[in-house]
């Protein structure tokens, strides 16, 4: 009997190889990738915290024509298919929408990233003078290698609120002419002890307090001098007290731009790529989508993943479910919270979070057939989690040939992978929140060397072809 070839196969496809995904670039997406990426870069430099990456996601989403939800709903109240808004929380946390051609209960195409990063922050009460300096006192903010923030160059940002309201951004140590600040560590004259602890023990969380000044101030009657010519020089320039550090967000981040790396440019190191090369990327997605889509696509951008997505501005919070909403109430007839259920549950999610990378140079903690390489394209992770796959979601086949069609009809690289080896370690994003409510999800994003250190290294075809994907997603439709 003969052997019929089915016509959706041919031979030469029968086996699966991850390969490097300039390999296949057209000379088309190397030009956009390029513009892509340099996009990116100034998106990278210009949000280094929360509430910076909140800032300029509404200013590119304003200038691409979105405009406030709260406006909207004082103009009318009703949004029509095309119609582009977005709605903010606190500053922090934002959701932006292309109202689609199919009612909201049909679902939506949701791509969801984070915009916090690994840190140090700054305490409530944190300014002391000790050993004729002036310091802050800090408590670090996700998980970091201790190690790696001291003797580095640090920038001060963030916002001092005073009690009538008034918010006093700070920015410190960005430009060439402003001071850092650093976090110091012991010479190795003196560290025989230190040298004997662990790395995770060799740096103690109440340790990493950085030095701000050891200037004193004029006046003989004064005490802990140091700490007041701080002081001095912060209310010159910003017009606060002491006090006025109890109501303020300050953060410690490393100083200076996001480059270009490799002498073939191929990649970029930047500080807050996790998450914020996918936030960008499913920005620039969204922005970029031409006409009216199907289904409502959604652009959701969240704080807090790195510490549990907790609080009133993270994935945790009602702050999705209740925007979702407020956009069912602006697009539908009538309103119902059936209505709502329904258009949670028929919704899909591609949570835009990234991965780890193979590194030759600590390639024991990787499987190789089941890791995400440099520049293979964006990567497609059906389950995360960690021993035994706990606290992943892990998608659902269907769904995932669901992904297959729609990147490979649009030309997207892509590639698999997982968090290291079994056993080894592992990690969460917000997918498992998501999918409480029903909707398929699966994590989508781009790979990373030196994942939560205060330089993060991705290559610049991953991010974007993570463009692509996103853009695909959103703006294709689904099969009958």
């Amino acid at each position: 009997m003969k052997t019929k070839t089915r016509p959706d196969r041919k031979k030469t496809d029968l086996t699966y190889s991850n390969k490097n995904g300039y390999e296949k670039l057209s000379p088309a997406d190397s030009k956009a990738m390029a513009e892509i990426c340099r996009a990116y870069i100034g998106f990278l430099g210009a949000g280094k915290t929360e509430r910076e990456a909140h800032d300029e996601s509404v200013r590119l989403l304003e200038a691409a024509g979105f405009r406030d939800m709260s406006a909207a709903e004082k103009a009318g109240g009703k949004l029509s298919p095309g119609d582009r808004v977005y709605r903010s929380c606190s500053g922090k946390t934002l959701m932006a929408v292309v109202v689609g051609k199919k009612p909201l209960e049909a679902g939506m195409h949701i791509v969801g990233a984070h915009t916090d990063a690994p840190r140090i922050d700054i305490k409530q009460n944190p300014l002391y003078e000790s050993g004729d300096m002036a310091l802050l006192d800090t408590h670090y903010y996700g998980g970091i290698k201790k190690y790696q923030w001291v003797t580095i160059p640090l920038a001060l940002h963030g916002v001092f609120v005073k009690p009538g309201g008034q918010k006093i951004p700070v920015s410190i140590g960005e430009s060439q002419e402003d001071p850092v600040f650093c976090i110091t560590d012991l010479l190795p004259h003196l560290a025989a002890d230190q040298n004997k602890k662990t790395l995770a023990e060799g740096i103690e969380g109440e340790n990493l307090d950085a030095i701000v000044g050891s200037a004193p101030a004029s006046g003989k009657d004064l005490k802990e001098k140091i700490k007041r010519n701080v002081l001095n020089l912060l209310n010159e320039s910003y017009g606060i007290t002491e006090e006025d550090f109890l109501s303020a967000e300050l953060e410690l981040v490393p100083a200076g731009m996001p480059r270009e790396a490799g002498l073939d440019r191929s990649m970029v190191l930047g500080y807050g790529q996790d998450d914020r090369v996918c936030a960008y990327a499913g920005l620039k997605a969204l922005i970029d989508l031409k006409g009216t889509p199907e289904y409502t696509s959604c652009v959701l951008l969240c704080d807090k993943e790195e510490i549990g997505s907790v609080g009133s501005t993270g994935m945790a919070s009602n702050f999705f479910e209740n925007t979702s909403a407020e956009l069912l109430n602006m697009t539908a007839d009538s309103y119902s919270e059936l209505a709502l259920k329904r258009a949670l549950n028929n919704s899909w999610m591609l949570s835009a979070d990234v991965n780890g990378l193979f590194d030759p140079l600590f390639a024991s903690v990787s499987e190789k057939k089941n890791t995400a390489f440099l520049n293979h394209g964006v990567c497609v992770t059906k389950y995360c989690g960690s021993r035994g796959k706990s606290g992943s979601s892990d998608a659902n086949a269907e769904f995932v040939a669901e992904i297959r069609r729609i990147f490979d009809k649009a030309g997207v690289i892509w590639q698999t992978g997982e968090l290291g080896k079994v056993d080894q370690g592992g990690g969460g994003t917000i997918a498992w929140l998501m999918a409480r409510y029903g909707m398929q999800v699966v994590d989508c994003g781009v790979g990373l060397l030196s994942m939560h250190a205060p330089m993060e290294l991705a290559g610049k075809l991953d991010i974007y072809m993570a463009y692509k994907a996103y853009h695909a997603f959103l703006k294709d439709g689904r099969k009958a």
